[in-house]
């Protein structure tokens, strides 16, 4: 009799030291598998940059994704059921019948708080720290269960293929931008990041997505020189401009010939009158085509950011944009590339133009009809659609399927829009409010 209590007794210590430590194995699972999906792999880089071979092996093993999972789940699925098989076996020796229902109980119990609410809760506080520390032992479990994972993964796969879903084990990479703009977007309705800062980061973000037809100045805008003009009239409109450089034409403003830089042009007729105290006489000889350099045309389907490189690869800050057909566009300058990412670039000898929007005491905008879209959404945290249209006016048009008259009013995409001028078939002036 002695001998079988002794027996039973110790059969339960060790039952039950089994369960528990298939416990904490199971609470290791649970954690590792929230810690390594959970945990930034840019934080890992920095950690792995700075000599953490922890990170460095919880960015190698995340890699795969479906083969990490795989590997941990089957491992967690393991312990848990043979935990709960011990228990139910050690409940239904001591309890009899009712032992099935009491050890599904008490095991419901211990896996839900210490196997996999706990370790979780711990692993989302600390994803990085305990990414690290853990990424060494699944590295060998991942190794282990290699060829049961390969062969769970075909099957997935199968099934997954034949409901039309198709898995992507690159998808992670794809999803880094736009994980980068929600991270912003989440920052800035949250109140930590700056409407300032996630503008510049988005506008840069952008620029390989973005064509140089989209920012450029359009020609009607364009001032040029007219090559047949006498130097006076060149020197006189020169002085007078904003711009340091302006394209010259002759004949017809289609015909670019040249770039004119103004302190190129300041330089030569300082040379003609023969410095300071010289007679303005000799700019009668002067010819504006000795100065001007050729003109530098771009396609209008360039990217923003392949233009910029462009422009620091050939060290200069303008470009003419022409259509497929070799047709003049616009223009478009380094400062505009740039404006997409910091904002409105101005200085000393910029027009006090317009502002090309005033809001009103009723709550409405009065627009410019040149203003782009993209301008228009940064300045109000709108998101008025710009895949048909640059331009507010030619969002307008477009809806509108017309040229439409002053006074007209519109409504789509959740806002209202009234017409408030116009010049020739040009929308210049709309008034906008959020309907």
């Amino acid at each position: 009799m002695d001998t079988s209590s002794t027996v039973l007794d110790t059969t339960f210590w060790m039952t039950g030291g089994a369960i528990l430590l298939l416990l904490v194995l199971s609470a290791f699972f649970s954690g590792s598998e929230t810690a390594l999906t959970a945990a930034s792999r840019g934080k890992l880089r920095t950690q792995a940059d700075k000599g953490s071979n922890g990170a460095a092996k919880a960015l190698e093993i995340t890699e795969d994704n479906e083969r990490l999972i795989g590997s941990v789940l089957l491992g967690n699925n393991l312990v848990n059921i043979l935990a709960t098989s011990l228990a139910t076996a050690l409940f239904t020796r001591a309890f009899g019948e009712t032992g099935v229902a009491l050890a599904t109980l008490v095991m419901t119990v211990l896996v839900l708080v210490f196997a996999e609410v706990l370790p979780k809760t711990y692993a989302i506080i600390n994803s990085e720290k305990a990414a690290a520390a853990v990424a060494p032992v699944i590295s060998l479990v991942v190794m282990v269960f290699a060829p049961i994972v390969s062969a769970v993964r075909l099957l997935v796969r199968g099934v997954l293929h034949v409901f039309g879903v198709e898995v992507d084990p690159d998808s992670h990479i794809l999803a880094v931008r736009e994980e980068i703009v929600g991270a912003l977007q989440l920052g800035h309705s949250e109140g930590v990041v700056e409407k300032e800062d996630r503008d510049r980061i988005l506008g840069a973000l952008d620029l390989g997505d973005r064509t140089v037809e989209e920012i450029m100045l359009h020609r009607s805008g364009i001032e040029m020189i007219d090559a047949d003009n006498t130097p006076e009239q060149i020197l006189q409109q020169c002085l007078s401009s904003p711009h340091t450089r302006l394209p010259m034409f002759r004949n017809e403003p289609e015909n670019i010939i040249g770039v004119v830089h103004a302190k190129d042009l300041l330089r030569a007729m300082y040379d003609q009158i023969s410095g300071a105290h010289g007679a303005a006489k000799p700019l009668s000889r002067f010819k504006i085509s000795d100065v001007s350099k050729p003109p530098y045309f771009v396609p209008e389907t360039t990217t923003l950011d392949e233009q910029m490189r462009q422009f620091l690869r050939m060290r200069t800050h303008f470009a003419l944009v022409v259509d497929e057909y070799g047709s003049l566009q616009g223009l478009i300058t380094l400062e505009d590339i740039l404006e997409e990412i910091v904002g409105e670039i101005t200085d000393e000898f910029d027009p006090d133009s317009e502002v090309p929007m005033v809001d009103t005491e009723d709550g409405q905008y009065i627009v410019d009809g040149a203003m782009t879209i993209r301008d228009l959404n940064r300045a109000t945290d709108w998101n008025l659609p710009d895949d048909e249209a640059n331009t507010i006016a030619g969002l307008v048009i477009h809806e509108a399927q017309m040229i439409p008259t002053t006074g007209q009013v519109f409504s789509f995409h959740g806002f209202r829009f009234e017409v408030v001028a116009r010049a020739g078939n040009r929308v210049t002036g709309l008034k906008i409010r959020p309907l």
